[in-house]
């Protein structure tokens, strides 16, 4: 990692400025039908500066991360932003001073395996998987990595450093049935470096058997009747629905761009048991998935409360949005890369427990499903959404009945929340995607099971 300290180039600031270097390091290892098809491990590292004046920005990055990078990095910024201030006259003035201050690292204290070693690891497990499921039609397993190192000095006074790993197992499998395939995939892992997630291919085993039998149903399942139905949504859905389809419309910049969240501050948009946080850090006693202490403005990060009991409360921010609605910023800028400028991002977005159990909530429906597992979906900035369904079951008469076939539910998620009549005590955390607006970054997501209406695909 670099070793330069940041301080020392504070002399060169003479305007607001954001000074980051940051490195991202990744490991990616796949097996498909037991061959290794994937083994790579890469680095990407540099420097960026982004300079502020009178509303207009500036930014320079390099990859280099040295002495005369840092300086010509805040050099190039810097006339970038006084040329731009220059021909667009924005007049906004000073952005709000933040200060803050912190260091946190999730490197592991344990011996680090070697890449030789990880992909024995992910061949260990793939022989597991065929020689205790012999009827697979195929499988794969992967090993995908990622440490983001950053550090950041801002001209108000903010410096921070953190090492966030995320490392995670994907296994895909799939069955034959009436020559036609049948699949399902499963994540394993979440924050931290693999040493300190993944002791052996053994510990998966009990995850896996759970995976297979589901598949097996899965393929003897039904295509869903088509229609508005009374759902259970594991949290898994009820975490992609909280980030896909409302956390995005509460992003400032979209909200300014005419997003449905906009001008409903105050106004009731969900089920009063309905109550949604992009978490910072920690929820309760734990940390979460993708944790964020300070962002990349130098903003302390801070739970931001968007939907309270059905009403909503707030908007994500970073200075400048927060300055345009008056209030404080939020700590939601965030960048993936070094060359990249930070952007309103989400954190980790979930719905608050309740206080109803899952079985409960299944048996006080006659005629429904309990969906599980979401594949890719979209949702654009009316809340308007459309997610793929890969596992989930009948309700009948308030009992579990036969396992779908891969489906999809849609709506309008304001309109979804409004329906909310049960939501389960358990809070389940998902972090094995990447959040893609405009730039890919680490997002946490989830919460409990939700009982709503919701519109569900047929065959």
């Amino acid at each position: 990692m670099y070793s330069l300290d940041l301080h020392d180039y504070k002399k060169y600031f003479t305007a607001y400025t954001e000074l980051r270097a940051q490195e991202n390091r990744a490991v990616r290892i796949l097996f498909v039908k037991g061959n290794n098809t994937g083994n790579s491990r890469s680095s990407t590292s540099g420097i960026s500066a982004r300079v502020y004046s009178n509303g207009s920005w500036g930014f320079a990055s390099n990859p280099e991360i040295t002495d005369d990078a840092v300086r010509l990095a805040i050099k190039a910024a810097t006339d970038n932003a006084l040329f731009l201030d220059s021909r667009e006259h924005k007049d906004k003035g000073r952005l709000p001073t933040t200060t803050a201050s912190s260091s946190n690292d999730y490197s592991t204290g344990k011996p680090r395996l070697s890449q030789k070693e990880l992909v024995e690891f992910a061949k260990e497990l793939d022989d597991h998987i065929v020689g205790k499921y012999p009827d697979l039609a195929s499988r794969t397993v992967s090993i995908s990595c990622l440490d983001m190192e950053k550090t950041l000095l801002t001209a108000d006074g903010s410096y921070s450093h953190s090492m966030i790993p995320r490392s995670f197992i994907y296994v895909v499998l799939s069955l034959l049935k009436d020559g036609n395939p049948v699949e399902l995939a499963e994540v394993y892992g979440g924050l931290g470096q693999f040493e300190d997630i993944f002791s052996s291919p053994s510990q998966l085993s009990e995850g896996i058997n759970t995976q297979y039998e589901h598949l097996v149903k899965k393929g003897e399942g039904v295509f869903p009747k088509a229609g508005l139905r009374t759902c259970v949504l594991a949290a898994d859905l009820a975490g992609i629905l909280a980030h896909e389809a409302i956390g995005h419309t509460t992003e400032a910049d979209m909200v300014m761009s005419g997003s449905v969240a906009s001008g409903k501050i105050g106004k009731r948009v969900a089920s009063p048991l309905v109550t949604l946080i992009d978490f910072a850090n920690s929820y309760g006693d734990q940390t979460c998935p993708v944790p964020v202490y300070v962002d990349d403005e130098g903003t302390e990060a801070k739970d931001a409360m968007i939907i309270e009991s059905g009403t909503l409360r707030g908007y994500l921010h970073n200075k400048e949005s927060a300055k345009h609605f008056g209030v404080s910023p939020t700590g939601n800028a965030r960048a993936f890369q070094f060359s990249d400028e930070p952007l309103i991002r989400m954190r980790n977005t979930a719905i608050l427990p309740g206080t109803d159990e899952l079985n409960d909530m299944i048996a006080s429906i006659d005629d429904g499903y309990y969906l599980i597992k979401p594949s890719n979906g979209q949702a654009d900035s009316t809340s308007e959404f459309m997610f793929g369904i890969t596992l989930g079951y009948e309700i009948r008469n308030g009992k579990i009945g036969r396992a779908i076939r891969d489906t999809t539910i849609s709506g309008v998620a304001f309109d979804v929340l409004k329906t909310v009549t049960m939501i389960s005590p358990e809070m389940k955390w998902i972090s094995g995607g990447m959040c893609g607006k405009k730039q890919p970054i680490p997002v946490g997501m989830g919460g409990p099971a939700i009982k709503c209406k919701v519109t569900i695909g047929g065959r």
